[in-house]
């Protein structure tokens, strides 16, 4: 699954380094360790004049190195820039019904350990939860119930719940409409065939690929380009609606739609409409790139927050008693309604999951939906079981040996034996 949203993933992006050097785009910036050393008169005066940009960068690329990735998931908000929101007043209660962990489960006719999977897979924290009643829950790698973990890709999750509350409050009409009636950008190109709809399901056949440009695109931004002017250069490959093609930039359009509809940055609008509303029991970090919200991977939040929001899910957008999100919205989420979203994703080289609204959707259980971030993040909500599991990790070699199909596996052993 290409899950690469934004320029770390350094496979993507033009930019080579050794101990000493960087280059970028061509030109050699001086760096000593981790001390960036700006050379006077490099490309006149461009290293001086985005100097601290340069040095965001540096710290960034030290932070998705394999070694660091565990700490660095636990403080991304940190390092980069990043907007706060407060947590709910009247939080909501877990209860404890503990439960042990399944000591092994099976996955292509061989028995894994399940300690042994959760080492290999770096995880850095785990809980189960029965509705309200939390059934497991363990830290690793230095983490706490207070640390605020990296949500990655699950964030284009929850941009999905942000668009549909949109919808709800009726600063978007529908989700059939033209992206363009919404980024001025767009207007006059091929982008303006484009749907929300198809973006909320990575069918807007937008001509991006993960690897190759997300990179560029990302890099480019944080020195200041207009994200929004750049895809609108792409053009598209097919006709929108009619292929997906897994594109953090889709989730990216959606949350320029939702702060252009709304007149307000991701971070308030989700404060307001979401945060307070679901429960929430500690601080939430969204990180930025150029001053706007990574919409397709930068929130950061507590194990139990992630939790909370898949409950929000599992109860049909209900969150302590209220109706946060409609469960319309949550049904549609869930439905893969061409050929090209189902399940088991045909001859996809992204991945052999379908996909809704932001969430995936394993074959074999209509009752499972997951969302998914890189380096392994997992919310898998099992609606029939009442059940939310969330797993998160810092595993620089998530793409590797199945671990995929394997997560869902070893999900769906937990709940046999609960």
């Amino acid at each position: 699954m290409q899950l690469y949203y934004h320029l770390y993933y350094l496979k993507s992006i033009r930019i080579y380094m050794d101990i000493n050097t960087i280059q970028v785009e061509g030109r050699r910036i001086s760096m000593k360790k981790s001390k960036l050393l700006v050379t006077i008169g490099v490309c006149s005066g461009l290293g001086l004049y985005y100097k601290d940009t340069l040095k965001l960068l540096y710290k960034t690329m030290q932070a998705f190195k394999p070694q660091n990735l565990a700490k660095s998931f636990q403080s991304m908000y940190e390092i980069q820039p990043s907007r706060v929101m407060l947590p709910s007043k009247n939080p909501s209660k877990f209860y404890y019904d503990k439960k042990e962990l399944i000591d092994n489960f099976y996955f292509d006719g061989k028995q894994i350990g399940t300690r042994t999977f959760m080492e290999d897979t770096k995880t850095s924290a785990l809980l189960i939860c029965r509705g309200n009643k939390i059934l497991f829950e363990e830290y690793y790698l230095g983490s706490d119930e207070s640390t605020n973990f990296s949500a990655n890709s699950v964030t284009k999750s929850i941009t999905s719940a942000l668009v549909g509350i949109a919808v709800q409050e009726g600063k978007i009409k529908n989700i059939d409409e033209s992206i363009a009636n919404y980024i001025d950008e767009f207007k006059g190109t091929e982008l303006a065939t484009v749907s929300i709809k198809d973006c909320l399901q990575m069918s807007s056949c937008i001509n991006f690929n993960e690897e190759r440009d997300m990179g560029k695109i990302s890099f480019s931004s944080m020195f200041g380009k207009n994200k929004m002017k750049m895809i609108a250069k792409l053009g598209l490959y097919a006709p929108s609606g009619t292929d997906r093609r897994y594109s953090s930039i889709n989730t990216d359009i959606l949350g320029e739609i939702i702060s252009n509809a709304t007149g307000e940055t991701l971070t308030d609008y989700m404060q307001k409409h979401l945060w307070s509303k679901m429960g929430s029991e500690h601080k939430a970090y969204w990180t930025l790139n150029n001053n706007k919200e990574l919409a397709s991977g930068g929130l950061h939040m507590t194990l139990r927050d992630f939790a909370r929001f898949g409950l929000m899910y599992l109860n049909n957008g209900k969150a302590q008693e209220k109706q946060v999100l409609s469960s319309e919205w949550i049904q549609a989420s869930k439905n893969t309604d061409a050929p090209h979203l189902q399940p088991p994703g045909g001859n996809r080289a992204d991945s052999k999951l379908g996909y809704g609204y932001g969430w995936w959707i394993p074959d074999g259980n209509p009752n499972e939906f997951v969302a998914i971030g890189v380096f392994g993040q997992w919310i898998y909500v099992n609606s029939a079981q009442n059940i939310v599991i969330v797993k998160l990790s810092a595993d620089s070699t998530f793409e590797d040996n199945n671990k995929e199909k394997k997560h869902i596996e070893f999900f769906r052993e937990i709940i046999k034996e609960l």
